[in-house]
């Protein structure tokens, strides 16, 4: 029987996701409470709105793929209070609300942070600096394609790739929303149709191509791990790829740590 084994959101884009008991799939595809801030660079566009649903690319802010040592900094988010705590290797960076006094110290607890890694002088550019911290902690709108997705993958294909390199390998590099396990390596990648999870049904879309931000380890925050090249070369593939993307075919609701997933037609 393939089960859900892990749940995770990613309440600020682009750093440690959260780990949940139960999600709340919404209409629009996206998980409640996923990527509603982002810490925009000074230079970068607004969030822009494509037929209704917003998209915004990983370069217009801070994210894992040019800063991996934000992969140390959990990120822990309070949506009924909007209140947003950031903590690294167990040092708490700020934890304010998200008025415009608590957006300021989080701004500026941030920005001394990433001073202190490799990637400081990727904020000396022209343009990055002020750190903006966006979003009204509610909407979720910093995803990087403009249906959002639901994201899952097989803990089998995680371990997979574990085992074909000598750094550690774990679920949280991949970022996605839903992990399971019961399928063999790379199953997932051929599901078709719908599949329903819990009380949710959902339509496959396609598999996952991945980005640099596999690559940091995120627990040291470094990149201990070649996996894009691992994948293309020591797995055959064409382009860079694990687990696959979802959207609710009829209508939302909530999937829980522990619920069947039952591929259901193609």
């Amino acid at each position: 029987m393939i089960t859900v084994s892990a749940l995770y959101r990613h309440p600020v884009k682009g750093f440690t996701p959260e780990r949940q008991d139960h999600l709340v799939v919404q209409d629009d595809g996206r998980i409640r409470g996923d990527r509603v801030l982002a810490f925009r660079f000074a230079d970068a566009v607004e969030p822009v709105d494509d037929d209704g649903l917003d998209a915004w690319p990983k370069s217009g802010g801070l994210a894992l793929m040019d800063f991996p040592s934000l992969a140390r900094v959990s990120a822990t988010y309070d949506a009924e209070a909007q209140r947003l705590a950031l903590r690294a290797e167990g040092r708490l960076l700020a934890e304010a609300t998200i008025d415009d006094a608590g957006r300021a110290e989080l701004e500026e607890a941030i920005t001394a942070y990433v001073g202190t890694t490799p990637e400081a002088t990727a904020l000396e550019r022209e343009g990055a600096l002020p750190l903006r911290l966006i979003g009204d902690g509610r909407t979720s709108r910093f995803q990087d394609r403009a249906r959002g997705f639901v994201s899952l993958h097989g803990s089998a294909s995680v371990g997979a790739v574990d085992a074909a390199v000598s750094a550690p390998v774990d679920d949280r590099r991949f970022r996605s929303n839903i992990i399971v396990t019961g399928t063999a390596p790379w199953a997932e990648l051929d599901w078709h149709g719908r599949v329903r999870i819990g009380d949710v049904v959902f339509d496959v879309q396609r598999p996952i191509g991945r980005c640099a931000a596999i690559m940091a380890n995120p627990d040291t925050g470094e990149r201990d791990a070649r996996l894009l090249g691992v994948l293309t070369r020591q797995f055959g593939q064409d382009e860079a790829t694990l687990g696959i993307l979802l959207l609710p075919a009829e209508g939302g609701g909530v999937i829980r740590e522990g619920d069947e997933v039952r591929v259901e037609s193609e």
